[in-house]
């Protein structure tokens, strides 16, 4: 089973992109599932509820979030009325939305993906990203053993951390919120693929997906500025995960980079 994972959608850009690849992905490499993050789908921050149904059209199966997702108001009830649009497992009790889900895909195989969030140099102070994982692993093996995080991150060493407390618990952890795709991808010694940071999906002439002037111009002056999406440039960034069902272990992970299919 191959599911391919998308890293962070930014803004008009990153969406037309997952509309131009997304189906010849589909196709080319057997993808059974979809997963993509879109915590900057919506002009650079959050994802409303049209934009989520227009990924959804494009081929997307499951929308995991992040950091961003409350940006938008108008998202609180939409991700109450979807199962498969998720926003960081560990935010504190009572949070709208749901932090996991299980998919059920033709053949009646169900894969679970959950969503969580780092603590290291993120700006809300969630639960415990560890034991929020620890626990939702135990609930979703009871339905399947094929499982997916997205761990929604600042730093390398604790997205690390997290690949390594769940190896061989789950099938794989990738990362996301960097938006820079590393060189890391590999299967750990448990059978768990993991990948620090599946990159941006979105426009690369910038700094991280933003105005590349805007963003010079406050590191040179240190005064606030309105940021603004670029719009050059345009990556599709990711990678491709191909689970054994029969134990939730991942045979292989493999990085995608995918430009302008006109360019």
């Amino acid at each position: 089973m191959n599911i391919l994972c998308i890293g962070d959608i930014v803004g008009e850009v990153g969406r037309t992109m997952v509309r131009e690849w997304v189906p010849v992905l589909k196709e080319e490499l057997s993808i059974s599932l979809v997963v993509a993050n879109v915590e900057n789908a919506a002009g650079g921050s959050g994802i409303t509820p049209k934009l989520a149904d227009k990924l959804f059209r494009y081929g997307c199966d499951v929308l995991t979030t992040g950091d961003h997702i409350w940006d938008r108001q108008e998202i609180v009830d939409y991700l109450g009325s979807k199962d498969c649009v998720i926003r960081p497992l560990n935010f504190p009790q009572g949070t709208p939305g749901r932090g996991f889900c299980v998919i059920e895909l033709p053949g009646g195989i169900k894969v679970g993906i959950i969503n969580l969030l780092g603590r290291v140099f993120i700006r809300y102070q969630s639960d415990c990203p560890f034991r929020a994982a620890e626990k939702a692993v135990a609930e979703i093996s009871r339905e399947t053993k094929n499982i997916v995080v997205d761990f929604h991150a600042e730093t390398t060493s604790e997205k690390m951390a997290m690949g390594m407390f769940l190896d061989g618990k789950v099938s794989a952890v990738v990362g996301s919120h960097t938006h820079i795709q590393t060189a890391d991808d590999r299967i750990l010694p448990q059978g768990t693929a993991y990948l620090t940071d599946l990159g941006m999906t979105g426009p690369y002439d910038s700094v991280i997906g933003q105005d590349k002037e805007k963003i010079i111009k406050r590191f040179l002056s240190c005064m606030p500025s309105r940021f603004e999406v670029a719009k050059g440039d345009p990556w599709l960034c990711g990678a491709v995960i191909d689970i054994d069902e029969s134990t939730g272990l991942a045979r292989s992970i493999q990085r995608i980079k995918k430009f302008a299919r006109e360019g």
